[in-house]
């Protein structure tokens, strides 16, 4: 059965997105849709806003009335029991008189009768990506706070339930192939056009969202805010704690984004370090270099094979069997590494994935890409995460010719300036891009073959934070802050606020995922 395409748009989304919670993947398969090939969940609207078929149950706090929900994460039967509340804020906040929108917001109740005055508030990844949707993945390393902390869930404006920047007349198109720049800008016109029906993506950047999020925390009774930042939320997080310190508790960033950071400009050459890196691990093992001999060699062999012939090629979808074709290019090649570099276990994967499709077997790495990139299209937002960086990021990108070299190549960068021509930009603030400094308690996590968020870029913020540590988890990849004792880190840290005093001497347990020899496992 012929796959159903996804817009070039989609797809620069999952590219260009910094990811969120990459170990999620790891979890729940279980009812997870391959992309655009099952019937499509409840809109996560009408899950939010289910009740119970009884009058409904209410909650006081600060000044917003909260009914019992459910919030469910697309793909996946998960869903944790909630109390939601719409939430009104004005589009334009220099036009309070202008259009209005309706924001999702949610709290995760605390086990505790008389809860903490503070209160975790965690803020996705992508950009794109939203927090009710995350929350049940990231819950679990989050769970032993809530014996005493409620949790705020706010969906930034742009995507889950906060009138996000959807394109449903252009979901169908065809595969993706090797990048054209004006296919893709004429898809972001056509989804722009969309969007401008009930949006003005100017005002749907990372500035205008940390204003959502002081005026949500003022309805609820100005509680101070432990800020759980994850891959892109980190950049909220610091951004947030820049214009509202006196709001904030704490600070948890894990898969850390500098402020300095220009989204997009340094992907190739991350992807490209944290493939050595992996890859070497390969090398020093006598069964796995004598099985795959230099992985990051075959895999530029058999990029250059695909930009010299790309193919339609046929593997079985790892969840129905049946037989899926679909062009193998070097630009699916790239994007489907790209991914598999995020976790552990897909990581271990590759020079076995590898090592077939250069044989001429590419179920293995189509298969599994076909699972993830499923997950991401789904839950990550193409048209706020636009608005973000053509805002934020675009006009600061500078061309990387040395980048040609790495196995993403330019492809970032000029998907970027592409759709940028298009999509409108709204104003950033002139200190935007300054490092955060603080004396705020702050714990930062990193994975050490992270190739998105290196450690280097934890070490970056750490600098400007004078009450802070930073970890980098060994063998670890993007966002980390479900694996091992964690989450018991976290959890010593938001209570205690005493970064200096926390031992991370469990972390030590932690071992990076052996490589897979073949389909059965590592060697013994």
């Amino acid at each position: 059965m012929a796959s159903k395409g996804r817009t070039a748009l989609r797809i620069a989304a999952v590219l260009v997105g910094l990811g969120a919670l990459a170990w999620q993947h790891l979890h729940q398969r279980a009812g997870n849709r391959a992309a655009g090939e099952a019937p499509a969940p409840a809109s996560a609207a009408s899950i939010a806003a289910a009740t119970p078929p009884a009058a409904p149950r209410t909650w006081k706090l600060g000044t917003l009335t909260l009914t019992a929900c459910q919030l469910g994460q697309p793909n996946s039967g998960l869903s944790t029991a909630a109390w939601c509340a719409p939430f009104e804020v004005p589009e334009n906040r220099d036009d309070p008189h202008g259009r209005r929108i309706m924001l999702r917001l949610a709290v995760v109740r605390s086990e505790a009768q008389v809860p903490a005055k503070d209160m975790l508030a965690l803020l996705a990844g992508g950009p794109g990506q939203a927090a009710t949707e995350s929350w049940p993945a990231v819950a679990p390393a989050l769970d032993a706070l809530l014996a005493h902390r409620n949790v705020l869930l706010l969906d930034q404006r742009g995507t889950g339930g906060s009138n996000p920047l959807d394109c449903k007349s252009v979901e169908q198109a065809g595969e993706e192939g090797d990048f054209d720049p004006g296919r893709l800008r004429a898809q972001t016109a056509q989804c722009l056009k969309e969007v401008e029906a009930k949006a003005d993506p100017r005002y749907y950047t990372t500035t205008v969202a940390v204003e959502d999020l002081e005026a949500a925390r003022r309805a609820l009774g100005a509680p101070a805010l432990d800020l759980v930042g994850i891959s892109y939320g980190t950049r909220v997080a610091q951004q947030y704690a820049m214009r509202h310190p006196d709001a904030v508790r704490s600070l948890v960033l894990d898969g850390v984004v500098p402020n300095t950071l220009v989204l997009g400009e340094e992907f190739a050459q991350n992807l490209d370090d944290a493939l050595k890196a992996q890859f070497a691990r390969c090398t020093a093992d006598e069964a796995c270099r004598k099985r795959f001999g230099d992985p990051y060699q075959t895999l530029f062999q058999l990029r250059d094979a695909l930009r010299a012939n790309p193919h339609r090629v046929s593997f079985r979808d790892p969840q129905n069997y049946r037989s899926v074709q679909r062009t193998l290019s070097e630009a699916a090649l790239t994007s489907v590494v790209r991914m598999f570099a995020y976790s552990p276990p897909t990581a271990a994967l590759l020079p076995l994935s590898i090592d077939a499709a250069a044989h001429g077997d590419v179920g293995p790495l189509l298969g599994q890409a076909k699972l993830l990139s499923g997950d991401l299209a789904d839950t990550m937002n193409g048209g706020m995460q636009s608005s973000v960086i053509c805002s934020e990021d675009a006009d600061l990108l500078t061309p990387r010719p040395e980048d040609e070299r790495t196995i993403l190549g330019t492809r970032m960068i000029d998907t970027l300036e592409a759709l940028c021509t298009v999509w409108p930009k709204g104003s950033r603030p002139a200190d935007f891009h300054r490092p955060l400094h603080s004396a705020l308690p702050a714990l930062l996590l990193s994975g050490q073959y992270d190739p998105v968020t290196p450690p280097r870029y934890g070490e970056a913020v750490l600098k400007g934070l004078s009450n802070a540590r930073h970890f980098v988890l060994r063998g670890q990849g993007h966002n980390v802050i479900g694996a091992g004792c964690a989450p018991k880190l976290v959890k010593d840290f938001v209570e205690n606020l005493q970064p200096s005093a926390l031992d991370a001497g469990c972390l030590d347990r932690i071992q990076p995922t052996p490589v897979f020899i073949d389909f059965n496992g590592a060697a013994p």
